[in-house]
This record gives structure tokens, C-alpha cells and sequence, in this order.
């Protein structure tokens, strides 16, 4: 239960970071469009002679017409107009107050206009005529004007939520007096003689000043407050900046209201923080046209940012696509710059008819985000086939744009997937036990490693001595001492006595969880089935021991490595039908057997259908050498699972082979195939550059920048990317195939290209002449692998 509440209250706080940045931003972007917005309007007028309300709705059809946000026009248009010559006689065009609502007006919490929004200055309450909760530009000063804005925003996030019916924004002054800033919901009348509260008066806005920590005012009749007859009701919040006191946000209501929630007490903290951003005239505002063109990239699914477009009426018809987050990819394959700028219909023209545009214009309507968990969508791919998908659908308003997202239940599938199978290829499974309450939790692959069936009773750490061997109890208790004790993470490798067998050597890494406090509240690890390379490394360990006196060392250790090599080297390559690609590999041995080196090949078909093809060469012969080549492979295979690209592959490779030891290096080519794009995607490391045979032409592929393995802790890889087509052939190979001693390895390896481009009836009979007119003089071990594309593709 600890651990549910805890969970929820980081919720609960991330959904406040979120308001509040969201709510920021959305002040800042009509602060940096109100004023240009009105110029534009009020030039429009004055040249067209008409209304401010009819110059509104032409900027806005022009705007339309020509595919550009209202604020993008207007800053053309008045940069236009500012270099333009007056004619003779003509007036100067000066900015004008918006038409009754404001151009920016937020709606009030019924959809109605509401009550104007009194800005408070120097001189008292105000209420000029037709200035709206966006504030005029005939009122107070610049932080007057942001405040007004601030508390209609307020107004109308806290009457959906609470229902209130008036705010009021005040500011603390240096001397503990209060100074009305703005209000919405109250007529000036209501705030006459409220310029200054002195400290020590009691009213529920005092009262929120001198509240300690993160208390607020009473909710509650009270005696003395602006508005006080139509709302006796009223909850008071301290608004603070940087651990100070500037202000102080007042909320109201004519009758007795429930008391909050503690959810809703953390929304109306981050509505305070947006005043206090006001109150303290920070941040700037953005350039005007893009006040939430960065929000779409915070989103971590797929996202869009839209613009309703209008008909005549009013009414939503569609949506422009502004902006595409770098996660977005269309269904049809269309690149984000081709969909910018178009509208939604236009793109996705079954939209309309699957409710997907209705639940847009919902969401637009009212103002409030809109979630739909299982809306079927058909997207029309590029063969313009129906693909229905079920899909999970969120919008939200952001200013005066929307702001969609969605989530692919398969890609959710997908992820987890990837995560259970790199957990099975590491033999890992993972806990956490909340020392508080007791509670053990295991993920399903710890209960195998146990040797337990799932759904029993996870094992607390503290009863791990009881079912390890007695040799190896010091081992656990050390790691136990170190993190409940020492509060540091620990790791060991024991015995692990399993009710269904023999014990099974493991590892066991852990590390503390503590409080504010430095107390450990609790543990979280992970075990790992280690057995296997227990057993590599004893044996390992014990054939070096009985050769260390021998005068058969060296011979037996390169027997040794011959069949390491012999064992891991694939004997057979898996099947690529269902990546459209034909496959065939060759290994020849060095001619003279002390020279056992590390070359290796790989083929791979991932989860995805996607597949992984490698060769390589460990540095050196022997035993090291192959016993590195054996851990690379391994390591490869395992990374490769994650669905990263080939240059982020051969870093993590690069850090593997750094952590060998002894300097050892390794040259690699690391290649992923996509059969759906046709796109081969490769880096190297070191290693000579794949040779491509197309259309009787065979030539080496363009290198990437790549240092070989284990040479630099930095290192980046350069990927390429090459376009495949039908009946294509792809060689990958080690420099075993063409390297001289006398000669630089480009010319031996053009005598080379020149001898594959001849037709072969098979890749067979291309790997064999390979081999059979190999320039090299080197008597080195080599590997060599070739795939061809298949035409057509088979569908996935």
C-alpha cells in the first residue's frame, strides 16, 4: 500500500510539472501574439473601413487562404504596412483596442463571455470597455496587462475544475502590504477601496501570507475580502518564487463548496505557479508565431501539432499539420516535410469518417483534453490498401493550436517483447522489496532462475543465506550488510541451492533505495544465471593449469582454440526466406595451425524480421584470441536484440572489447538489413568495406569513419545507409581474402571485385570462386558471408 501511495504522489506531481509548464506556455504565447495581432487587425481596419470585428475575421480568412497561422500573417502585414509611404492625407496607423471577447479571449468555464477581467493599477480598479481576460492595451503597465491574462487563465482552469466564480491576483510588497493585481468574475465596483491591505489585517489573503510550508487559507465565510456579499466563500494560496512569498491567489464562490481534494489542491499549486512566473516578470516570451512549436518534441509518442481551420460560420472543419516530433512516422511512409503544412483530411482522408476529426473538434470545443483509448483508424498505405489499427488517442488545446498524440498497441507489444527476450538472453531477472511493508516483488524470469513456480511467494533477501551453499554464506551476508548497513550497492557470485536440482551458480547485484532521511526504505536488484560461463571459465582455468608445465602448451592450447572456434562458428546459416534474402557463408582455417586466430561471422534474423549480418577479427591467435571473438559474438547477439541501428551497436561493442583486458583489439562490419524498406544499414570498425555486385558491376561500398574495437574508450561510428534492390548480392568478408604483404590492400582487393562481378550460377559458386582465386598471401584465417535479395519480397 506504501508503495501504491508513494507511486501516485510522483504522479500526481509530474502531472503538475506538466500543468504548469503547459499552462506557462500557453500565457506566453499570447503575450508574444496579442499586441502584433491587434496592430495587424487595427491597420486592417483603417485601410479596409470596417469594424475591428470584421477586420478580425478577414485577417483570420486570409490567414486561411494562404496557409499561414493568424500571427505569421499579421507580422507580414505589418511589416508591410510599416515600409509602405502613406498616401496623401492618409492617417497614421495606430494599434487599437480588440472588439468586445478579445481576438485571445479564453472562454469562460460555461462557453460563455463571462465577466470582464478589472485590471488594477496605481490609480485603482479599471474596466475599460471591451478589454477581456487577455488584457488591453489601454489599461496599467506590462505586469498589470500579464496579470489580467494570468487570472482569466486561472479563472477558467479553476471553474472547470472547482467551479469558482471569481479570482483575485495579489501582489505582497516589500513592507508585507497587499496590492490587488487583477481579478476576473468581480465588477470594479466590488474592488473599490482595495488598493492596499496592510499587514496584520485579517482577510483570507493575509492569512495565506504568513501560512507556514505549503498550508492554505480556509475555505470558509468570511468577514473582509473584495466581492464579499455575491462570494463569501473563499480559498487563498501563497504564491511563491525561489522560496519567497510574492503574491497571493484568491478564489471564490457564492456557496459552501467541497473541500478540495489533495489532487486538486497540487492543480492549484501549479496555477500559482504560473502567477508567480507574472509577479516576477520572468521568463521572456517566445518569438511571436511559435509559442508551442518545442512542445511537441517533449511528447514521448508519436505527436502533432494541429491549427483548426474555419469555415464561414465559424465551425471546425479540418486541421493543419504545423509540426511533426521527431517519433512520428507516417503509416504510408511519407516523410514529415511532404505532410507539413497540409491539413488532416487531406493526408488522412478516412479521418473524417472513423470519428477521429470528431473527437478533434470535441476536444477543441471544450476546451479540455480529449483520450480515447480504442478508436479504430485505417490508415492507406502507399499501395492505397485499408489497414484498419486500433489506436490510443489523445488531444489537448494549447493556446489557440491542439496538440494530438497516439499510442500503437503493437508497439507497445514490440517494446515489451525486446525486453523479454534481452532478459532471457542474459539469463537476468529483476526485484524490488519495500522493507517497510514487506512486500517482495519479482519479474517472471527470477521464479526460473529460482528453479520456483510462478506465482509463489517471492523469497525476501533477508532469507537468501538459507538456500545458498555453506561455503558461499559469508559472500551473501556481505553483500546484505553492505546495503542495509553501509548503504552501498554490493554484488557476489554463489551457489544457488534450487528445491527442482543442482545448485546453479548466480549473481546477485544489488543496491539500497533510501529516504530524505538516509534511511534504506528499500532494495532492488537483479539475479543472473551465471552458470554457464562459471563453467567456460573453469574449464578454461583448468586447461591452462595442466598445460602450464608442459611441453605441449602451445600446441594443446591451439587445438583448444581451433575447436572453440569450430564450436561457435554457425555450421548452418538460419533461414532469411522471411527477410527476402538468400544466404551462404564459407570459413577457411589458417594453412598452418599455430595461426588459430578470431575471425567470426554472424547471421541473425531478429524478432522484427529485420536481420543482423557481422564478420570480425580478434586481434592476435590462440586461445585469447578466440576466447575474445567467443565473448564479441555473444555480446553482439545480445545487443542486438535491443533493435538499436549498427553504429550504436559496434560503441557498446567498442566498451565490451575495453573491457577485455590486455589491450585486445578486434576490426569489425556490422550490418542490419530492413526487408520492409529495403535498406541496408552498416557501420565498421577497422574492417575493409562490404563489396555490392549489381547488374555485373562489383564494387566496395563507401566507408564509414570507424576505429577498431577496444582502442578508444570515445569512439564513435559513422553509419551508412545503401538502398537494395532485387537480386542484389552483399559480400562481407575478412582481410584474410585479400591481404599481401608487400601490396596495399585496396589493389588486391579490385583484382578481387573484378573476379565476383563474372555471373555465378549461385552464391555457392561465388563464395568458392572467392576462396579459389583469393589474392592473399598471408596464409591467414578467413570468413566470408554473402546474402542476395530475393524478388519479390515476401510480405511480412
Amino acid at each position: 500500500m506504501a508503495n501504491t501511495e508513494r507511486s501516485a504522489e510522483v504522479r500526481e506531481l509530474a502531472i503538475r510539472l506538466r500543468r504548469a509548464q503547459r499552462e506557462t506556455d500557453r500565457l506566453r504565447g499570447r503575450l508574444a501574439t496579442r499586441a502584433l495581432t491587434a496592430l495587424a487587425v487595427g491597420a486592417l481596419a483603417e485601410r479596409l473601413h470596417c469594424s475591428p470585428a470584421d477586420a478580425d475575421r478577414q485577417l483570420a480568412h486570409l490567414a486561411q487562404r494562404a496557409g499561414m497561422s493568424v500571427p505569421a500573417l499579421a507580422a507580414d502585414l505589418v511589416a508591410a504596412l510599416a515600409t509602405e509611404p502613406p498616401g496623401p492625407g492618409a492617417p497614421p496607423v495606430v494599434p487599437v483596442a480588440p472588439p468586445s471577447g478579445g481576438w485571445n479571449a479564453p472562454q469562460a468555464p460555461n462557453g460563455g463571455g463571462g465577466d470582464a477581467a478589472v485590471l488594477v493599477g496605481a490609480a485603482g480598479p479599471t474596466e475599460p470597455d471591451g478589454v477581456s481576460g487577455a488584457g488591453g492595451a489601454a489599461a496599467g503597465g506590462e505586469v498589470e496587462r500579464d496579470a489580467a491574462l494570468a487570472v482569466r487563465v486561472v479563472h477558467d482552469q479553476a471553474g472547470v475544475m472547482l467551479g469558482t466564480t471569481a479570482v483575485v491576483l495579489w501582489a505582497v510588497e516589500e513592507s508585507g502590504a497587499l496590492r490587488p493585481m487583477a481579478a476576473s468574475g468581480l465588477r470594479a465596483a466590488e474592488l473599490a477601496g482595495w488598493e492596499r491591505v496592510p499587514p496584520g489585517v485579517d482577510t483570507p489573503a493575509q492569512r495565506a501570507v504568513g501560512a507556514a510550508g505549503d498550508a492554505y487559507g480556509p475555505v470558509g465565510p468570511v468577514a473582509a475580502t473584495p466581492g464579499r456579499d455575491g462570494a463569501p466563500y473563499r480559498l487563498a494560496l501563497p504564491v511563491r518564487r525561489d522560496g519567497l512569498t510574492v503574491g497571493v491567489l484568491e478564489l471564490a464562490w457564492p456557496e459552501q463548496p467541497a473541500d478540495p481534494t489533495a489532487a486538486e489542491l497540487r492543480r492549484l499549486r501549479a496555477l500559482t505557479e504560473v502567477c508567480a512566473l507574472v509577479l516576477s516578470g520572468e521568463p521572456e516570451p517566445p518569438p511571436a508565431g511559435t509559442p508551442y512549436g518545442d512542445l511537441v518534441e517533449a511528447v514521448l509518442d508519436p505527436a502533432v501539432l494541429l491549427e483548426p481551420l474555419h469555415d464561414a460560420e465559424g465551425e471546425v472543419v479540418d486541421f493543419r499539420l504545423l509540426r511533426f516530433n521527431r517519433r512520428f512516422s507516417d503509416p504510408g511512409g511519407r516523410p514529415p516535410d511532404e505532410l507539413e503544412g497540409r491539413t488532416l483530411l487531406d493526408v488522412y482522408p478516412l479521418a473524417g469518417a472513423e470519428t477521429v476529426l470528431d473527437v478533434l473538434r470535441r476536444s477543441w470545443s471544450t476546451g479540455r483534453p480529449t483520450v480515447r483509448a480504442d478508436l479504430r483508424v485505417t490508415f492507406l498505405t502507399g499501395a492505397a490498401v485499408p489497414t484498419p489499427t486500433t489506436v490510443e488517442l489523445a488531444a489537448a488545446p494549447v493556446g489557440g493550436q491542439l496538440l494530438l498524440s497516439w499510442r500503437l498497441p503493437e508497439e507497445q507489444d514490440r517494446q515489451a517483447a525486446l525486453l523479454a527476450n534481452a532478459q532471457r538472453l542474459a539469463r537476468t531477472g529483476g526485484f524490488e522489496e519495500d522493507l517497510d511493508s514487506g512486500e517482495t516483488h519479482w519479474n517472471e524470469r527470477l521464479y526460473e532462475i529460482h528453479g520456483m513456480p510462478a506465482g509463489s511467494s517471492p523469497m525476501p533477501l533477508a532469507a537468501l543465506p538459507a538456500h545458498v551453499h555453506p561455503d558461499d554464506v559469508p559472500a551473501v551476508r556481505r553483500v546484505l550488510s553492505a546495503v542495509l548497513a553501509h548503504r552501498r550497492s554490493a554484488s557476489a557470485v554463489f551457489r544457488l541451492v534450487r528445491p527442482d536440482g543442482p545448485a546453479r551458480y548466480t549473481r546477485l547485484v544489488a543496491e539500497p533505495v533510501t529516504d530524505d532521511t538516509g534511511r534504506v526504505r528499500a532494495v532492488r536488484g537483479a539475479y543472473q544465471d551465471v552458470s554457464a560461463q562459471h563453467r567456460t571459465e573453469l574449464a578454461l582455468a583448468a586447461t591452462r593449469e595442466r598445460l602450464a608445465d608442459s611441453e605441449q602448451e602451445s600446441a594443446d592450447r591451439h587445438r583448444l582454440a581451433l575447436r572453440l572456434q569450430q564450436a561457435i562458428m554457425p555450421r548452418v546459416l538460419p533461414p532469411l526466406d522471411r527477410a527476402g534474402l538468400r544466404a551462404a557463408a564459407r570459413y577457411r582455417p589458417a594453412a598452418r595451425e599455430e595461426r588459430v586466430g578470431g575471425d567470426w561471422y554472424d547471421a541473425v534474423l531478429l524478432p522484427d524480421d529485420q536481420v543482423l549480418l557481422v564478420v570480425g577479427d580478434m586481434a592476435g591467435h590462440g586461445v585469447e584470441a578466440a576466447t575474445g571473438m567467443v565473448a564479441l559474438r555473444n555480446a553482439l547477439r545480445g545487443l542486438a536484440v535491443t533493435g538499436a541501428p549498427p553504429g550504436p551497436l559496434l560503441g557498446w561493442l567498442n566498451r565490451a572489447a575495453l573491457e577485455l583486458g590486455d589491450a585486445a583489439t578486434a576490426t569489425a562490419v556490422c550490418a542490419r538489413y530492413d526487408p520492409r524498406r529495403r535498406e541496408l544499414h552498416w557501420a565498421r570498425a577497422g574492417h575493409l568495406p562490404p563489396v555490392l555486385i549489381r547488374g555485373g558491376a562489383a564494387e566496395p561500398l563507401a566507408m564509414p569513419h570507424g576505429v577498431l574495437l577496444g582502442a578508444d574508450p570515445h569512439a564513435a561510428y559513422e553509419e551508412h545507409v545503401e538502398r537494395m534492390e532485387p537480386g542484389d548480392i552483399l559480400l562481407l568478408y575478412t582481410d584474410g581474402l585479400v591481404e599481401q604483404r608487400e601490396r596495399a590492400v585496396e589493389e588486391p582487393l579490385r583484382e578481387l571485385a573484378a573476379h565476383l562481378a563474372a555471373p555465378a550460377d549461385d552464391l555457392d559458386v561465388l563464395l568458392d570462386r572467392a576462396l579459389a582465386r583469393s589474392p592473399a598471401d598471408t596464409a591467414d584465417d578467413t570468413c566470408l558471408i554473402a546474402i542476395q535479395v530475393l524478388e519479390p519480397v515476401p510480405e511480412p
